[in-house]
């Protein structure tokens, strides 16, 4: 079996959530508790942070990794899903997987007779696992796929925990109220288990104080910490200790992922991971270079200016939107031009809500079989009176929005994390 084979069957054989969606669902621990026996519990062998919530897991999962990688741990980093390549979910002190572990532990799966149907989202965290334990990391930092609760990594033991914030995603899944949403986050929490929640008010914040305390686990509240001195910016900020700091990821909701992780880092400190400021510094000032992360309002170009973000719901996409319009002003009002696709089984009835009317739309569908069609898509942006042409691609809309662009206009790509996917392994070729 060679990489190509061994990548064709981890999609064809194994239910796929983020390509066919609710089919691929499976909620429940027991699969990966077998699996997890069936593999001699490789996460037993290295301490593990586990990083869940709605937005801003996978921002805040890079900064960390980033920040113990600054101070000399070797560091191993589970996300999902990727963007181009598979092996950007399982990576080492920044590098991905190598093809031959991924052949090799496919080729284990499938001779050792293994009696269950993992998903893939199972399987492949396992190989995550079985990688970091065979890399000797120092820490895994390991983000929940969906929810908490039921989700497949929360077979672990961590040393500390991180929940970003609670929005509306997947409700159909995790419930139909954001305390819902959140209990099932907060399944994450265990006893005695420090953990650092990013953002929580009312409801939300009760949920997971309620969990904490039922299971003994120390909690903090992020936004009740007064690390700051001043944050202008993600380019200027300074903590109290008189620290000057800037972070690589430049998107305005990146502030209150950095104070998370600046609180979680207060959290690993107290229980004994050595961290100094100049990790914390170079952590943040070279996330992007540390650990390869990409799609997170990242610039493509600058004249005209061009932005892609995976952001998908409707608190990340109207973070996005409102600094969308901040920049037009900042540049004599050029025409903001947005490539846009969505998944399917997204309720963006209230998304579409939030779509700045007076924006050129290039709509469009990823291709994968959860995408929703272009022309469904059509159809909710007359209804609310967009301006827009369709296109069957993403790289095709995109061309098309930058052929039509000035030097002063904004593009700006997403709408869903597999349009981010497409254009940059389009550009890629």
């Amino acid at each position: 079996m060679d990489y190509k084979e061994a990548i064709e069957y981890l999609y064809r054989q194994l239910p796929m959530f983020s390509r066919i969606g609710a089919a691929a669902y499976k909620p429940g621990l027991d699969t990966s508790l077998n699996l997890d026996k069936f593999f001699n519990h490789p996460h037993r062998n290295f301490k593990a942070i586990h990083v869940g919530g709605t937005n801003g897991k996978g921002s805040s999962s890079h900064m960390l990794a980033a920040i113990l990688q600054s101070e000399g741990y070797k560091v191993g980093l589970y996300t999902s899903p990727h963007l181009v390549d598979f092996r950007e979910r399982i990576r080492v002190n920044g590098e991905m997987i190598p093809q031959e572990e991924v052949v090799r532990f496919v080729e284990e799966f499938i001779k050792c007779d293994y009696d269950g149907h993992p998903s893939f989202f199972e399987l492949t965290m396992m190989m995550a696992f079985d990688y970091f334990s065979r890399a000797q990391v120092d820490y895994a930092i390991i983000e929940v796929g969906m929810g908490g609760r039921l989700d497949s990594t929360n077979i672990i033991t961590p040393i500390g925990c991180v929940i970003t914030n609670i929005s509306w995603d997947h409700t159909q899944f995790l419930g139909d109220t954001l305390a819902k949403i959140a209990s099932e986050k907060a399944g994450i929490i265990k006893a005695g288990i420090p953990v650092v929640i990013g953002e929580a008010e009312g409801e939300i914040r009760d949920a997971f104080q309620a969990k904490a305390d039922e299971v003994g686990a120390p909690i903090t509240f992020a936004q009740d910490c007064d690390i700051w001195e001043h944050f202008t910016s993600t380019d200027d900020f300074k903590d109290i200790y008189g620290n000057h700091c800037s972070c690589q990821l430049s998107g305005d909701y990146q502030h209150r992922n950095i104070n998370t992780v600046r609180c979680a880092v207060e959290m690993l400190c107290n229980i004994g991971v050595n961290i100094s400021d100049e990790s914390i510094r170079n952590g943040y000032a070279k996330v992007c270079d540390l650990t390869g992360f990409a799609g997170r309002w990242m610039q493509l170009n600058d004249k005209p200016l061009t932005i892609c973000d995976t952001g998908h719901n409707q608190a990340g996409l109207d973070y996005n939107f409102r600094q969308l319009t901040h920049l037009q002003e900042q540049r004599d009002n050029g025409k903001l031009r947005i490539v846009m696709g969505f998944v399917a089984d997204k309720d963006i009835d209230h998304i579409i809500e939030l779509f700045p009317m007076n924006a050129s739309y290039y709509i469009t569908n990823a291709q994968i079989p959860r995408a929703l069609p272009v022309d469904e898509l059509a159809v909710k942006c007359q209804a609310i009176g967009l301006q827009f042409t369709q296109y069957s691609t993403v790289i095709e809309a995109y061309r098309k929005a930058l052929s039509e662009a000035q030097d002063y206009d904004i593009i700006y790509v997403g709408g869903s994390t597999f349009i981010v996917a497409d254009l940059l392994a389009d550009l890629q070729k």
